[in-house]
């Protein structure tokens, strides 16, 4: 199979991530739980994952970095810790529904910074114009899950400094990819999924706290046990319930995957095999490829389409011939409207660091002879 969906998840990942997970299995069991051997090792995992993540990503007290089972869930957390019901927040014009869903719960005012696809100048100037009226937050990905465009962070973050905005930053699709410092951003909250970028196992996340948050769930955390509201401190206040430690364990190994390799190699390698992908589809004939111009701002996805072909006809099709890659909407329609692409959605292709040139040779000849069909 070549598999080209990887801003779904990383199918492939390092043997260590495996090997850790395996191993929790067979010698952990409850972190904070218990003063026995397998308890203890839960909790030197657990600490060396999040003190190690602290570090990669600039947060400067490791209890602030929290466990979630994806970035769905962290989302959640800090969207509903800072957006009262009927509050007003400020997205990009790439969010997915990860962001937008809870604020339609919350009967939020969302407000959408739309701007076209790879103009980061367009970008920045709707955030501008729409702090003009203030808000309860603003939430922003680094990185659009069904184009690659990777978004002006450091610069939106400037402008909700200025005007005293809480910024949430979906990191789902850059994490592992683009460097990060919490710090240096000012961000209230950043989420990430652990499956993605950090090749760590499904049903892991990150939410990295830079201000103070509300629980989702409540329930035992091992501390104060007394007291029947969930203790004040992070990281207990928002890990309820018992840690996934073969996810925790595998996701420690993904991240010093990614440490190792550097997220600088990683989006090097990424770019190179998706601007190769870019190159071939326009000799296609009827194939529209979303590519940026400048390739620092796309990152290892790429979407197309095919004049006369619905998407999801064409991954069936693929899938048959043994490529796997996304159609559809990707659960982010408003990126699909900034793009011009809501009609009918697109074909995505995403790699990782384990995709290769041949994989998208293959897929390219692939794609040649359905076309020819």
């Amino acid at each position: 199979m070549i598999y080209l969906d990887s801003a779904a998840t990383t199918f492939r990942k390092p043997q260590a991530v495996r090997s850790a997970v395996l191993r929790a299995m067979q010698t952990m069991s409850s972190p904070g739980r218990g003063g026995y051997p397998s308890a203890r090792a839960a909790e030197e995992t657990m600490f060396r994952c999040r003190s190690l993540a602290a570090e990669m990503f600039g947060v400067p007290d490791a209890e602030r970095v929290v466990f979630t089972t994806c970035a769905t869930h962290g989302l959640n957390i800090a969207i509903k810790s800072l957006v009262p019901p009927g509050g007003r927040a400020i997205v990009s014009g790439f969010e997915h529904n990860a962001v937008t869903r809870p604020l339609h719960a919350l009967g939020a005012e969302t407000v959408v910074a739309a701007s076209p696809l790879f103009d980061d100048g367009a970008c920045v100037h709707a955030f501008a114009n729409a702090l003009r009226r203030g808000a309860d937050a603003v939430i922003c990905t680094a990185a659009s899950n069904v184009f690659g465009y990777a978004l002006p962070v450091a610069e939106i973050a400037r402008l909700c400094r200025r005007a005293g905005v809480p910024l949430i930053v979906d990191a789902s699709q850059s994490a592992g990819i683009l460097p990060l410092d919490m710090s240096a951003l000012g961000a209230a909250f950043v989420a990430m999924p652990g499956h993605k970028g950090l090749y760590g196992p499904q049903g892991t996340g990150l939410l990295l706290c830079g201000s103070e948050a509300q629980p989702l769930l409540e329930g035992g955390t091992g501390s104060e046990s007394l007291n029947q509201e969930m203790p004040a401190f992070l990281p207990d206040r928002l890990e309820a319930g018992t840690h996934n430690m073969p996810g925790i364990a595998g996701l420690e190994a993904g991240l010093r995957f990614v440490k190792n390799t550097t997220p600088e190699r990683i989006a090097r390698h990424e770019r190179a095999l998706i601007r190769r992908a870019s190159e071939g589809l326009a000799h296609l004939g009827g194939v529209t490829a979303y590519a940026a111009e400048e390739p620092m701002r796309q990152l290892g996805v790429l979407s197309f389409t095919v004049r006369g072909r619905e998407p999801e006809e064409l991954a069936e099709e693929l899938a048959r011939r043994g490529v796997a890659v996304r159609a559809g909407y990707h659960c982010a329609p408003l990126a699909h409207r900034s793009a011009g692409t809501l009609e009918q959605g697109t074909v995505r292709v995403s790699v990782s660091a384990f995709e290769q040139a041949a994989d998208i040779d293959g897929f390219l000849r692939t794609m040649r002879g359905i076309l020819a069909k």
